[in-house]
This record gives structure tokens, C-alpha cells and sequence, in this order.
């Protein structure tokens, strides 16, 4: 169950859903409707509801969510239900524990509150973070400084915690610069292309991405800059740029955005807050020299001066630094983006993520570590299989 079937928590979310064995999981995604996501479920063999009334923000017709929730789970008997995001996870935790769901996981791809959001709705999300804590048996961070995190705030007892990173589809990034990409992207010829992937919304902080954009251009005129994305601070974007004399190229939303990142000769996120970021995971992946914001669990992923550079959030001008600093150093800069890449491929492979839920789960259930030989083709009844092997999720 997920808020959202989009970013990078949706992307978690389906590959987590298409990769377990079909032999011995029949997998359901129940969520909020829109994005694209929910074509590839289906088109996986993935069983979806999606929820009209399911919104971000809390609303009263999330009483109307829970009902249909507990319906669900009533009605499919559910060995497992899996939880992602903020309102998917508190929603989807209560109607699990209300329908008494042998067991119940949830995940936390970062925290629903900081310390940038309004105060009484960040004092709301931690309290509904914490009602639910009993309402789960295990819980699975992507990083461990989230992990840790959610510990400090006791969203989760000491030892209950599991640290499995998020995924990434591998197969569909490039393992180093693309010379094509560029031209998809419009950049001009012989330009050194700077860009970042994401949504372009507060979380992202884009206009720190344009102060500095216009900081280095000013050192450095033969660079170009391009936001991979869409999002409701567009027009800031573009009013910005315009007064601080940059030009931003606007890609929009891609879904070619794993392969067009290895048209980037940086990639930089100025995100405020991140669990660990999957745009910044396939850019590593792809061998791409990467500055980031110290938030949350990135610098699980960038350690600063091996796999990438560091700067801390809200500091364009620090971002500034560390790219002009991967500008006058591109030696340097290439072996932070090799290093970068064998990380993120000897440990971030879908295979590796659904092997760490599959024992997670056959720990909850008292089941062996390593499964029979199974060849059966999955049932799709709705009650519970007569084989204590076989479970559901959702």
C-alpha cells in the first residue's frame, strides 16, 4: 500500500512488487491514483486498486480511504500487507492491524515530517508516525542514517529496523557518459552539461539549483544546465533564471530520465530533505560525478570525496564550490564517478532488494530461509492458499 504510485517511492514499491518469485507471492498494489506506474504494474501481472479519494494531504475522505482499506483486506485475506510513504503507511497500517493481517511491514523511504514544514502539521504526521508504530511487525529503512533516524524518534523500537536500499533498474542506465544523450536534451555542442532529475517542488529546493547554476556560469561560461522534471515551481524556475541572468533548459517529465542522466557531465540534487534519492542513485550508477545535499540518508550513498561531494542544504553557494571544484578537476572527478558506480552496482540491483524482503518475510512467518523447488503457477483465489509457504501481499 502506497500513497502515491510515483517517484522514487513508487519505483521501490513496483520493483519490489514485480520481483518477488510469482511461485510463491501474489502480489496487490492498492494506492492513490495517477502516474504512469500503474501501467507497469498491470502490464507485470501485478493486481492494483487504485483509490480515487487517496490524496498527499490529509483530508476527512480519509475515513472513506481506511474503509475501502479494510475492505480490501477483509476481503482478500492478505498474509502480508507492505507499507510505503506517509499516509500509505499510517492508513495502511491501521487497516492491517484492524483485519488482524498475520504480518504487517511498512517502509520508511525518509520521514513524513522536518523541520521545513508547518508546525502543527509536523507535529500531526509524528504523532500518527508513532499511533502506528504497534501496528507493524518490521520495519525496512533505505538507508541506515534513516534508520537511525527513525529510531531517535521512536517511530520504531531499537532492532525492528532493517536496512534495505532502495533498488534501481539497473538494465536501463547507461555504466558511463552517453554522447548522444546531450542532443535528446538540447544542449548546445561542446557545452559542459550540469543538470539534476527530480520533481520540481519544494522538497527539490530548484531554485537553490538556479542560484547555483548562476554562480558557476559566471566562472565557467561554457557550461549548460538542464532540470529533468516537472512540478509546481516551474515558473519560479524560469523566473529566476531570468533575473539572475542563467539560462535553465526545462526537460519536463521523462521516462527515458535513467538513460538521459548519463548525458550529464555533473549531476547535482539540492534537495532539503531525501531517503536516498533514486535520480541520484541511477546517476551513480551511470558513473556520473555527483554533488549533493547532506540530508537524511544521502551521505550513506555520496561519502564525501570517494563516491561524491557533499554540501550542506539551502547553500547554493556551497554547491557552487564542490562543481567548480569537479570542473577544474575532472580526473578526480571521473574517479569519484567510477567509484560512485561500483557501489551502487555491487549493492543496489532488484534482485538484492527482494531477496532482503523475501527473508524478511519468511522470518515473520516462521518460514525456512531457503524455499523448496516450486513450479506452480500462482493461484488467484482470494482466500488463503492450502501451502503455508504460499503468501499474499499487498
Amino acid at each position: 500500500m502506497i500513497t502515491r504510485l510515483q517517484g522514487g517511492a513508487g519505483g521501490n514499491t513496483l520493483l519490489s512488487a514485480v520481483g518477488m518469485d510469482p511461485g510463491r507471492y501474489e502480489v496487490w498494489i492498492a494506492g492513490g491514483q495517477g502516474g504512469e506506474l500503474w501501467d507497469r504494474a498491470r502490464a507485470a501481472g501485478v493486481r492494483t486498486v487504485e483509490i480515487r479519494e487517496f490524496r498527499h494531504v490529509l483530508t476527512p475522505k480519509d475515513i472513506l480511504v481506511l474503509w475501502r482499506l479494510v475492505s480490501l483486506v477483509r476481503r482478500e485475506r492478505f498474509t502480508i500487507v507492505h507499507t510505503h510513504s506517509a499516509k500509505g503507511g499510517f492508513l495502511g497500517r491501521l487497516a492491517a492491524w484492524l483485519c488482524r493481517t498475520p504480518v504487517v511491514v511498512h517502509t520508511f523511504h525518509g520521514l513524513s515530517f522536518h523541520d521545513r514544514m508547518p508546525r502543527t502539521r509536523r507535529i500531526v504526521y509524528r504523532c500518527l508516525e508513532r499511533v502506528t508504530r504497534r501496528c507493524a511487525h518490521r520495519f525496512v529503512a533505505v538507508a541506515p542514517r534513516v534508520a537511525r533516524q527513525v529510531v531517535e524518534e521512536h517511530l520504531a523500537l531499537p532492532g525492528s529496523v532493517l536496512v534495505v536500499p532502495s533498488a534501481v533498474e539497473l538494465e536501463r542506465v547507461p555504466d558511463g557518459f552517453d554522447p548522444v544523450a546531450p542532443h535528446a536534451l538540447g544542449a548546445p555542442p561542446g557545452a559542459t552539461l550540469i543538470g539534476t532529475v527530480g520533481r520540481i517542488d519544494a522538497q527539490k529546493a530548484p531554485l537553490d539549483f538556479v542560484r547555483m547554476a548562476a554562480t558557476v556560469h559566471a566562472k565557467f561560461p561554457d557550461t549548460a544546465f538542464v532540470m529533468i522534471g516537472d512540478g509546481p515551481l516551474e515558473e519560479g524556475v524560469r523566473r529566476l533564471a531570468a533575473e539572475l541572468g542563467v539560462e535553465i533548459m526545462l526537460a519536463g517529465h521523462r521516462p527515458d530520465a535513467a538513460e538521459l542522466v548519463a548525458a550529464l557531465d555533473i549531476f547535482v540534487i539540492t534537495s532539503l530533505y531525501e531517503g536516498l534519492g533514486r535520480a541520484l542513485t541511477e546517476a551513480l550508477a551511470a558513473a556520473r560525478p555527483v554533488v549533493a545535499t547532506a540530508v537524511n540518508g544521502v551521505p550513506d550513498l555520496v561519502e564525501h570525496g570517494a563516491t561524491g561531494l557533499l554540501a550542506e542544504p539551502a547553500d547554493p553557494e556551497g554547491l557552487a564550490t564542490a562543481v567548480g571544484w569537479l570542473l577544474e578537476n575532472p580526473e578526480d572527478a571521473a574517479r569519484l564517478g567510477r567509484q560512485g558506480r561500483e557501489r551502487v552496482r555491487g549493492s543496489f540491483a532488484p534482485e538484492t532488494m527482494c531477496a532482503s524482503l523475501d527473508a524478511c518475510y519468511r522470518d515473520l512467518l516462521g518460514l525456512p530461509r531457503t524455499w523448496p523447488a516450486r513450479t506452480a503457477a500462482p493461484s488467484h483465489h482470494p482466500t488463503a492458499p492450502a501451502d503455508p509457504a504460499r503468501a499474499y501481499t499487498a
